[in-house]
């Protein structure tokens, strides 16, 4: 993954990196490595495109995600 910036400023002020982001071969999904993810797409740190493709994941369950955590917040990302 190697698409925009380096190092990204969220909304809460808190820094997000592509060192923060799970290995490419994530087996378990934690909510705050689908939290990490989301918010790399969001922040522009990482393509959609990028993202499904590096951790095998389908654009229905990335979008699920996102609508989770606009829904819920992170505690959201919990259930899916």
């Amino acid at each position: 993954m190697k698409t925009g910036a380096g190092l990204v400023r969220l909304s809460d002020g808190s820094l997000l990196s592509a060192a923060d982001l799970p290995p490419w071969d994530t087996t378990r999904w934690v909510a705050s490595r689908k939290l990490a993810v989301v918010r790399a797409v969001l922040y522009q740190l990482r393509t959609q495109e990028e993202v499904l493709e590096t951790y095998s994941i389908s654009g229905e369950e990335f979008c699920d995600r996102v609508n989770c955590l606009a829904t819920n917040g992170p505690s959201g990302l919990k259930i899916t």
